[in-house]
Parts: structure tokens; sequence; C-alpha cells
């Protein structure tokens, strides 16, 4: 089948196309922005890109039409196939109906931490020799690609893995199926890792995410799995409507806990017994947390605890979750997804165990359609305590940043221009500092452009 994918350098809509093309389909595609990383891995896939969304297209001789969600009526090649009356489909339906039917879902939901949970399950179950499919929201850095179908497991001889491991995102699905993606994906095991407000430009309020939480909660079967962060009353709630299957709680005393943490090395303890140590090189609450949640997920599909605390001193994280870009003149300069106001301060605090008493620069640029909206821009101060100095880029924002961060005083600094964001901040910037860069999109570069500019500095 000849599948052209419209939004395809999107991280969900490239993994499926991955995926697509890993199952002997021929794949195109294309987007308002092809452009690399994802524009050289799907072109070393052999995946023809089209710039833009020319009606034209249609000559390509598709059998199906994979809509992904940043489509909207109006769009011209969108129209041209409603109007000719051809198949189309939704990336999520396209997963579930040609790679997930059939198989052992694991799915990771959450409004923090899904990919990093996400990795960290997918790489335990490797680790374990059932080679399990993933589609993950990033790059897990044991793996190196974000999707893969499943491969033979070292117990087989001769078959696939049954298992496939997916982020579970809640995001809309299509222009035309307003249900958040997870709906799709029926799992048989399921993470529900914790559940806040976000996605303010398509969600009310939080009444209506935890509505589609427990949308998902219906679809997990009776012989599943639910394994749920037991300190969050949102989830509760979603619990509280109803659920058939098993429910296992993590940071909870009647489930699983992290204990003795002494930053990188933590136990973790089920129904109070101590089952073993982890030993690893990532940092914060929220990673011990994703871990939690991943060994118990893991262990309903078979794996023992003492091999999902083994893989884990072995997982080398996701690509952008405090990923070091560089460290010059005694700078050091961090690259990480955080955008919500929970994840700045876990990460932040998990920055700040690490190094100590050095300063924190945290730079921040407010990208997603909910921090635009200014939804959150109360709660930004609070999140950034743990730093020394803050820098926000205010570019294309409907509010203002220096208004929003006044409480943090002169500590705060907000700019407009990029290349005076940067100049301020090497300007700022001494030996020992770490310069903690978060957002959840390119932020034009700015990694680089600090790396060079330090450099330019040291000479």
């Amino acid at each position: 089948m000849h599948i052209h994918i419209l939004g395809i350098c999107g991280t969900f809509m490239g993994g499926v196309a991955a995926l697509a093309r890993a199952a002997g389909h021929t794949v195109t595609g294309c987007d308002a922005g092809v452009y690399p990383p994802m524009s050289d891995q799907l072109n070393a896939l052999g995946i023809e890109l089209v710039e833009g969304w020319s009606p034209e297209q249609i000559n390509l001789g598709a059998d199906l039409y994979v809509v992904g969600n940043v489509v909207t009526r109006g769009n011209p090649l969108m129209e041209e196939i409603l109007n000719r009356g051809l198949p189309y489909t939704s990336g999520p339906e396209w997963l579930r109906d040609h790679i997930l039917q059939g198989r052992w879902v694991l799915a990771v939901a959450g409004t923090h931490g899904k990919t990093t949970t996400t990795s960290m399950l997918a790489w335990i179950l490797d680790y374990a020799g059932l080679a399990p499919g993933f589609l993950v929201g990033g790059v897990p850095e044991n793996f190196g690609v974000s999707a893969r179908l499943p491969g033979e497991p070292r117990q087989e001889v001769g078959g696939q893995s049954p298992f496939f491991v997916i982020e579970a995102d809640e995001y809309d699905t299509a222009f035309f199926d307003k249900r958040s993606k997870f709906v799709h994906y029926r799992p048989r095991t399921a993470i529900l890792n914790n559940l806040e407000f976000d996605h303010a430009d398509i969600f009310a309020d939080l009444a209506a995410i935890e509505t589609q939480f427990h949308h998902l909660v219906r679809t997990v079967p009776g012989n599943g799995r639910v394994v749920v962060n037991g300190a969050q009353a949102s989830l509760e709630r979603v619990l509280q409507r109803g659920c058939w299957s098993e429910v296992e709680r993590f940071g909870d005393s009647s489930g699983w806990q992290a204990d003795n943490d002494d930053g990188q090395q933590f136990d973790v303890l089920f129904e109070g017994a101590k089952q073993g140590r982890v030993e690893w090189a990532l940092l914060g609450e929220h990673n011990r947390m994703n871990a939690l949640a991943a060994i118990a997920a893991a262990r309903h599909v078979g794996v023992p605890v003492a091999e999902s605390i083994a893989a884990l001193g072995t997982f080398l994280s996701v690509k952008r979750r405090m990923e070091i870009k560089g460290e010059i003149d005694g700078v050091t300069v961090y690259d990480d997804f955080a955008h919500h106001p929970t994840a700045i301060t876990t990460t932040l605090a998990g920055l700040r165990r690490k190094v100590g008493g050095a300063r924190i620069l945290a730079v921040l640029e407010p990208r997603s359609n909910t921090m635009k909206l200014g939804t959150m821009k109360a709660q930004l101060p609070a999140s950034l305590v743990d730093a020394d100095v803050v820098f926000c880029y205010g570019a294309n924002l409907g509010w203002d940043p220096a208004e929003a961060l006044a409480p943090l005083g002169s500590k705060a600094h907000s700019h407009n221009d990029l290349d005076a964001l940067v100049a301020d901040i090497i300007a700022t910037a001494q030996a020992g500092d770490h310069i903690l860069v978060m957002s959840n999109g390119g932020f034009g570069g700015i990694h680089g452009k600090l790396l060079a500019a330090l450099k330019a500095r040291a000479d």
C-alpha cells in the first residue's frame, strides 16, 4: 500500500512513517516545514518528502492519506482529498489497525514524563530479551531511533515479539476526531504517570482531561493492569469513575516506592519490601517515579524486578532530557524539554541536587500552545525558584514575561530578540555556571549560539 502522510515531520507522525516503511509500505509525506533532523531521518528511510500542502500531491497516487493533527479544515491538500472523496484516516487509527492490532500494548500516559518512561519501559523489555516494538515522542539514547517494529525475542525462535510500547498522548487525534490519541491504542498494560491541567488550547479544564483519561481506562481489559501514580488526586478521580482492570499504584505505601535516595541511587520497595537498588545517572524525584512505573509495568509482562533494576542501571535517558550540549570556559550548557511549570520545577530541582551551590542560569522559551496562551504564567515564578538567574524569551507571546516574572525581582531577564538574549546570558555567565535551556521546540538554535559565544569569549 502507498500511504501519504500529512504532517509527517512531527515526532509522532514521523514515527508512524518509520513503522509503515519498516512494515513494507510505500511511504511519502508532506509538511509545512520539511527540515532536519526529521527530514534527514525520513530521507534515510527512503521516504519522499514534499514541502507544503499543494493539492497536486494527489498525483502521487497514494492509496490512503494519513492525517496528522496539525492539519485543519482549509488546508489545500486536505480540501482536495475531501472534495474527491479519497480515503483518509488519522495517525493513531492507522497505527491501531496496522501495527498494534493483536499485540500486547503497553501505553504510557501522563502530563509529564511520558517520553522518558516509555523509553525506560522499552529498554527494560529489550534488556530482558523481549524485543518490543515501540513508538516514543523522542529519541531514546539506548536505541538511537524513535520507533521500530517488534523483533524476535531471545526466548523464542522464529517468532515475533507480541509486545509494543507506546507513548500515549492525550492531545487530540485529528481535525475530524477530537478524542485523545490514546483512546485508539487499546493497551493491556497502561501507565497513568500523572495528570495536571495542560493543552489549554483544546481542553477547557482539568475535568475535561480527566474524562479523556477515563476513556483510556475503559479500554483496558479485565485481565489488564493499570499502573497509577498513587499520589495524584486527579488520577484517583479517574479511577473512581470506573475501572475494570487490576490496579497497581506507585509513589504510594500500598504499592511501589523509592527509598534511601542519595541522588543517583535509590531502593525500590513493593508493599514495603525492598526489591533491589537502582544505580543510574538520572536525576530528580520525577525520574524515580518514572522508574517505579516502568518497573511495575514490566513486571506485568513477566520481567523480574531484579532484571528491571539492572536494566535501569544501563539506561541512557532520552535526547533533550537534561542533555549536556557542551562545556566551554567552565560553563556547562544543558538542553531540556521542560515547558510546563511542574516539569520546570522538577528539572531544576534535579539539577540543583547535582550541582549543589553552583549557579544555575535558567533559560526558558514558553512555546507550547498552553504557555503561549498565558494559562500557566502565574505559576512560572514559583517553578523557577531553584535558578539563580532566569532568562525568558518572550517573542510571539500574547502576554508580558517581564510582568509575569516580576515576583523574581532582579534575577529575571526578559528579551524578545534572540541575539540580545544570548548576549545577556553570555555577559552574565561565569566559570562554574550551569546554563539550563528549557523549551519544547528548537529555540532558534540557542544552544549552538551559546556555545559559539562562550568559545569566542574564551579565545
